[in-house]
């Protein structure tokens, strides 16, 4: 299975593709990011400026792009802060499905700490409770946990945009703003903090782009140059205090010389920096482990961990579209055994007929998945289930499919019994003569493979159709009892002879005797 995973933040946007190992591990094989500020003049309960959804839309649309490209099963999107406060974040929702196709769905401040949480002790080893801060634009989520285990998840609104449209009124920053920083962020955390020290951790964990950035920025202080890797890179609370001092003394041109900042931060590392100094001093931590691992590691983890039959379903099935039929099946109460015995049998019959019929392998695999689908109707009633099998199959969201082939699959499934096919029936009416012909075959193939298996036994083994000139001579090879399927057949063989325009013999050979085959004069036959 491939998945992307895109987090809408108020900062950056930005999106992974994985892929999801049979061990129920991932492995990552495309990012994107892209900082286009969402957050910036629209917190607080502020509308999002038409700039920020602009540069957002026009990065989703690239990402789709890129995730159709990997060929992914399912996008799982989420917006946070920015999205989750503004009037009109609906509104912007609504546009993201309509230019990109992207479903995306706003979380609640404590869903978006729990899923964190479970990205950043899948990815640091973390025997015992640990701490794990993420600092975004428009928040700040900060966990206890042990394991996937989180005892406490909090959201606090004071992320880096946020704090810095507030406080940093100046350049450099002033002591009095730093100060007020400072004293805000204690009446936001202090009584939360202070339940997290009296439970006791082992490890503070920093993820997200603020916090990599600061830890790298602090390393390279202290040894001069930035680090060649920040993954599981542990980061002095000392180093950190260091970072939050000079920073808060330098202007944006100073900050800018700095070693590993990314430009695009020089602006938010000052607020950045005092509320992770703060924090730290306040947790009484020593050191912060940096995690590259957050929100959309998280989405991910947490839909493996929801969706593992789905998983298991993708390694079996790798085609998209054999899985959605498959789904569809399995969601209606498929009689399994049944159904791919119909199946193995219509695949027959059509590859031996091909001469005759002339249609190619795209209509052997609409007949594969009709056979397959034909009794998902009894999911609703037995009576009138061919019927029913049609409206499952038309609005059971197969995907990968077009139109007009989910069409003739749920025509073909509709017509394995009772009547046939009529010009006014709905969907047969709207196709063109060659779809209609092919409705017309694969329609009456399954109506004699459905027959073939008439016991629900299996009772029927290899099938041998040979053109005889004058006929068809279709051998089936009895592995028990199979007098209840040749019975069958002969009530419904008419209608492929028909299609076929030959009469068909039908001839049964039992694998456990040697007395000769039957054989039985089927449609169109003389007699």
């Amino acid at each position: 299975m491939r998945l992307a995973a895109i987090d809408i933040g108020s900062n950056s946007v930005h999106m992974i593709v994985v892929r999801v190992r049979p061990d129920f591990s991932f492995e990552i094989i495309d990012r994107e990011k892209e900082m286009v500020r969402l957050g910036a003049g629209g917190l607080d309960g502020k509308k999002l400026t038409r700039s920020a959804q602009a540069a957002a839309l026009q990065a989703l649309s690239k990402f789709e792009r890129i995730a159709r490209s990997h060929q992914v099963d399912g996008i799982l999107a989420v917006a946070t802060s920015a999205t989750r406060e503004a009037e009109n974040g609906g509104a912007f929702l609504a546009a993201i499905k309509q230019q990109t196709g992207i479903r995306a769905r706003i979380i609640t401040g404590a869903e978006e700490a729990r899923l964190i949480h479970l990205a950043a002790v899948y990815g640091v080893d973390t025997p015992n409770a640990a701490v794990v801060i993420d600092i975004g634009g428009g928040s700040v989520e900060i966990t206890l946990g042990s394991g996937r285990e989180v005892q406490f998840a909090r959201s606090f609104k004071m992320g880096v945009i946020r704090l810095t449209e507030r406080y940093v009124t100046s350049d450099p920053i002033s002591g009095r703003d730093t100060r007020k920083m400072v004293k805000f962020i204690g009446e936001q955390v202090d009584r939360y903090v202070s339940h997290i020290v009296r439970e006791g951790f082992d490890r503070v964990i920093g993820t997200s782009g603020t916090i990599l950035s600061l830890g790298t920025l602090a390393t390279a202080l202290d040894r001069g140059a930035p680090p060649a890797e920040v993954r599981n890179l542990r980061v002095p609370a000392k180093s950190l205090a260091r970072l939050r001092k000079s920073v808060t003394g330098m202007d944006a041109k100073e900050r800018l010389a700095l070693p590993g900042l990314d430009p695009r931060r020089v602006d938010l590392a000052v607020a950045g920096a005092v509320l992770l100094d703060t924090l730290m001093r306040k947790l009484g931590a020593t050191e912060i482990t940096l995690c590259d691992l957050a929100l959309r590691e998280g989405l991910v983890l947490d839909y493996i961990h929801r969706h593992r039959k789905d998983i298991a379903r993708v390694d079996r099935y790798p085609d998209v579209r054999r899985r959605s039929a498959v789904e569809l099946a399995e969601r209606c109460h498929w009689e399994a055994d049944h159904a791919r015995q119909v199946a193995r049998m219509a695949v027959g019959i059509f590859d031996q007929t091909r001469h005759l019929h002339d249609l190619g392998d795209r209509e052997q695999e609409w007949l594969e998945y009709a056979a397959l689908l034909h009794d998902i109707g009894n999911h609703i009633s037995y009576e009138r289930h061919h019927r029913h099998s049609y409206y499952l199959i038309k609005n059971g969201d197969l995907r990968g499919f077009e139109p007009d082939e989910v069409e003739v699959i749920a025509l073909a499934a509709r017509y394995h019994r009772r009547a046939r096919p009529k010009k006014d029936h709905v969907g047969y009416a709207d196709l063109g003569p060659d779809l209609r012909r092919t409705v017309r075959l694969l329609g009456a193939i399954l109506r004699v493979a459905e027959t073939l298996d008439r016991s629900r036994h299996g009772v029927v083994g290899a099938i041998t159709v040979k053109d005889r000139g004058a006929d068809l001579r279709l051998q089936i090879e009895a592995v028990g009892d199979a007098e209840l399927e040749v019975w069958a057949g002969l009530r419904q063989m008419d209608v492929l002879a028909g299609e076929l325009h030959k009469p068909i013999v039908l001839a049964k050979v039992q694998r456990e005797s040697a007395a000769p085959p039957a054989r039985r004069r089927l449609a169109g036959a003389r007699r």
